[in-house]
């Protein structure tokens, strides 16, 4: 094995990638210190610190509702995305003719597409068949776009797939989903799992499509956190905002242990 050597291109490079992290990162993180302050105003660095701020997220009404409300609406998403997906990616895989590539194309719209003109296409439909501010109605929206992260996910786990072994089982007497459960599904577990995970913090973290579901009494909690933006400037803001970024990171820093275990089998 070759040792590793610092040699001043990769200092170079690793300079330039910790320097664009922090661009990137900076105005996020410094949410987690505002979320700490003591006053009632917004202000950097803190003249005071208190945790009074969290406290209120955890015991005002508005801001648990809306994160239970969010939470509900992410596990079923994360259900639905996870078997839509994988059963969509599967069946791509295995496709042959020519609508194969539009199809899955047409999967992947979701992610290309602005989410402005998304959400508004949602709305109208929703609006036809009153699925606006209604529970149902965020989780088939949240669905349609969580599904691409799944069908990618899954389908890069299936390109190691051995079909060998799929042939295999079905000599040795297997039926279709038999062979499916016991050899297809280990084998893209870990794809699977990191598509629930994207659909999961797709979902929670969801605020353009949200806005125009969202109702008196159906808020989740970006939609929350954008509404206590335009209305007061109030600390819990911060809070709200660290509690979604440490969600976001802890998941993110999941799927990249999964993915380095996944690499050194």
């Amino acid at each position: 094995m070759n040792r590793f050597t610092w040699t001043p291109g990769r200092v170079l490079l690793v300079l330039t990638a910790v320097l664009t992290g922090l661009i990137l990162l900076g105005p996020t993180l410094i949410v987690i210190p505002l979320s700490f302050t003591g006053e009632r105003s917004f202000g950097f660095p803190p003249e005071s610190w208190s945790m009074q701020w969290y406290s209120n997220f955890f015991t005002n009404p508005a801001w648990t509702s809306a994160t239970i409300y969010s939470v509900r609406i992410a596990v079923l998403v994360t259900v639905l995305a996870t078997g839509l997906g994988t059963a969509a990616a599967v069946s791509l895989s295995n496709a042959l003719g020519r609508w194969a590539t539009p199809a899955r194309a047409f999967l992947l719209l979701p992610m290309i597409v602005p989410g402005v003109i998304t959400a508004i296409g949602i709305y109208y439909v929703f609006l036809q068949v009153g699925l606006t501010q209604a529970y149902w109605g965020f989780v088939l929206a949240h669905t349609v776009l969580a599904i691409p992260f799944v069908v990618v996910a899954v389908s890069a786990s299936l390109q190691g797939l051995d079909r060998r072994l799929v042939n295999a089982a079905l000599s040795l007497g297997a039926n279709p989903w038999a062979a499916f459960r016991q050899v297809t599904i280990p084998i893209i577990a870990p794809g699977v799992l990191t598509g629930a995970l994207f659909a999961f913090l797709t979902s929670f973290d969801e605020a353009i499509v949200s806005l125009f579901l969202a109702g008196p009494f159906s808020k989740t909690l970006p939609i929350q956190i954008f509404q206590s933006v335009t209305a007061e400037v109030d600390p819990t803001i911060a809070a709200a905002s660290t509690m979604l970024l440490v969600v976001t990171t802890v998941f993110i820093v999941t799927l990249g242990v999964l993915t380095r275990s996944q690499n050194r089998r």
